[in-house]
């Protein structure tokens, strides 16, 4: 079951433009959210050293979604992400990529994401669209998400809740901090893998 529903064009009639039905129940989810960082993950994956993988993740975030039950372009999404409590399990690691080499914590305390678009993909599957600022450099960045689905908790809350995945260029971003292996090749891939697990509760 989708979150959204599409809008299908006539192809022998193109100013004709068909609305298929709202399931009232999707219609119902319509609204303001904001994201509950306690159920919500943002990590990130990393070749190291050409043989294995490194995962992190974001513990200190904050965002708010709007969701429109009846046209997906009209959904949105705004995240905040504090550098600081970027976490991979090793102190030394988070020191070096908080420092001047990556993230520069200190001068860029934030990395941002701002959608300019929604679309559905088929089913429960959508497409966002928006602008990830890391640093001082802001590009487009397009997350592939799934829709979850839609519970009241214990305490009364409305929430719904997504996971979904990017992938990146560091580069991009200006981080380009690298160093050369022996047997050849480098001890950081330029491409990242962005995931996000996010649990969001309705506003009144």
């Amino acid at each position: 079951m989708g979150l959204f529903t599409r809008r299908s064009q006539d192809n022998t009639a193109a100013s004709s433009v068909a609305t298929l039905p709202v399931d009232p129940a999707l219609a119902a989810l319509t609204g303001d959210y904001v994201i509950d960082p306690a159920h919500s993950s943002i990590g990130f994956t990393v070749r190291h050293a050409m043989v294995t993988n490194v995962r992190g993740s974001f513990a200190d975030h904050e965002g708010s979604l709007h969701l429109d039950g009846a046209d997906p372009s009209r959904s949105t999404a705004a995240i905040d992400v504090k550098i600081t409590s970027v976490d991979t399990g090793i102190a030394d690691r988070d020191g070096h990529l908080r420092g001047g080499d990556f993230f520069d914590a200190e001068t860029f305390p934030l990395m941002t994401f701002r959608s300019t678009g929604a679309a559905q993909l088929g089913g429960d599957a959508y497409r966002i669209t928006g602008d990830l600022t890391i640093k001082d450099v802001t590009r487009p960045l397009s997350i592939d998400l799934e829709f979850n689905g839609s519970a009241t908790d214990v305490y009364g809350n409305e929430r719904v809740g997504f996971e979904g995945s990017a992938e990146i260029l560091r580069s991009d971003w200006s981080l380009t901090w690298n160093a050369a292996l022996e047997t050849g090749g480098v001890m950081v891939s330029d491409k990242v893998k962005l995931t996000f697990d996010i649990s969001a509760i309705k506003q009144a």
